[in-house]
C-alpha cells in the first residue's frame, strides 16, 4: 500500500520507516567532528544527504528502493545531526560539505550521485559547484542558495510543528548531546538564515547535471527561487512535485522515488 502521510501524522509519532540492516555503519574523523554513515546494496552509488534538525532515518522510504533499484545507497547524518558530533565552530554548508567528502575518500567512492532534501540540497549543489569530479549529479530539493529564496512565515504551520516534535524525539534519543537540542536549533537556524550566498555567477559556474526540485506546496522555500536557480545554473531542469510539500519524501514517497529514480538513471552512463 502506498504511504500517505501528507500531514505528517504518522511521521510525528512514529518517523520515517525503518532503515534496512546496513551493510556497514561507522564514524569518521573529519575536522573536528565523528561523522556518523551507513551504507545499503552494491552498484552504482548514491548519496543521500537530509534535512536541517532531521537525520539519516528520515529516508527510510527511499533506502529500500533505491538498493532494489541496482545502488549502493550511503546515508550520512550531518555534523551535530543524529549520531553524529561537532565542536564549537559555526555552522556552515561548506564544513559539511567537507564531511560528506571525508566519508566518499574512506569508502573509497570516487563519485556518486547526491540526492538532497533541504540543507542537504544546499551540501549537493556546494559539492557538485567546488568538486565537480566527486558528483555525478545533484538532485536539489526545496532548498535556497541565497537567502532571498527563503518564505517568511509568521507562525509555523501544523505540519512543521509536527515534523519539529518528531525531530526533537530523534536528537535526544540520538545525539551525543541529548540535553542540547535548542541549543543545537539556534546555531543551525543561524545558518540556515544567513547561508549559503551563491550569486548567480556562483551558480553559472556549476557543471555537473543537476535538477531543481520543487513541491507544489513548500512551505519554505519559493517557487520563484526554484527557477532562478533552474535559469542559472547551466542545463539545469526544474521539476515541480505536485501535492506535496517540504516533506515529500515522507508525506509521498512514491512521488518523490520516482523523481530520484528517473534522475539517477538520467546522469548515471548504461552498464
Amino acid at each position: 500500500m502506498a504511504v500517505c502521510d501528507d500531514d505528517l501524522t504518522q511521521f510525528e509519532a512514529e518517523g520515517a520507516a525503518p532503515l534496512p540492516t546496513p551493510d556497514d555503519q561507522g564514524y569518521v574523523d573529519n575536522e573536528g567532528a565523528l561523522i556518523w554513515f551507513s551504507t545499503y546494496g552494491s552498484g552504482t552509488p548514491v548519496i543521500l544527504l537530509h534535512g536541517g534538525f532531521g537525520h539519516s532515518g528520515n529516508w527510510g522510504y527511499q533506502v529500500p528502493e533505491l538498493v532494489s533499484a541496482g545502488h549502493r545507497v550511503i546515508l550520512i547524518d550531518s555534523r551535530g545531526h543524529g549520531r553524529s558530533t561537532r565542536d564549537a565552530r559555526p555552522y556552515t554548508y561548506e564544513l559539511m560539505a567537507s564531511d560528506v567528502l571525508a566519508v566518499m575518500d574512506t569508502l573509497y567512492v570516487e563519485k556518486a550521485v547526491m540526492i538532497g532534501w533541504s540543507d542537504g540540497a544546499c551540501i549537493a549543489l556546494i559539492l557538485a559547484a567546488q568538486h565537480p569530479h566527486r558528483v555525478a549529479g545533484a538532485f536539489f530539493f526545496g532548498c535556497n542558495m541565497d537567502p532571498s529564496g527563503l518564505k517568511h512565515l509568521a507562525q509555523p504551520t501544523p505540519i512543521l510543528i509536527r515534523c519539529f516534535s518528531r525531530h526533537a524525539k530523534d536528537y535526544e534519543q540520538l545525539s551525543a548531546t541529548p540535553d542540547d537540542f535548542h541549543a543545537f536549533v539556534a546555531a543551525v537556524r543561524i545558518m540556515m538564515t544567513t547561508q549559503p550566498n551563491y550569486s548567480a555567477h556562483d551558480l553559472s559556474r556549476v557543471s555537473v547535471p543537476v535538477l531543481i526540485v520543487q513541491a507544489e506546496h513548500d512551505e519554505l522555500i519559493k517557487l520563484e527561487h526554484a527557477e532562478y536557480l533552474a535559469e542559472n545554473i547551466p542545463d539545469a531542469k526544474l521539476l515541480l512535485l505536485k501535492d506535496v510539500s517540504h516533506f515529500a519524501p515522507l508525506q509521498r514517497p512514491r512521488i518523490f522515488n520516482a523523481a530520484a529514480l528517473a534522475f539517477i538513471d538520467e546522469v548515471l552512463p548504461e552498464d
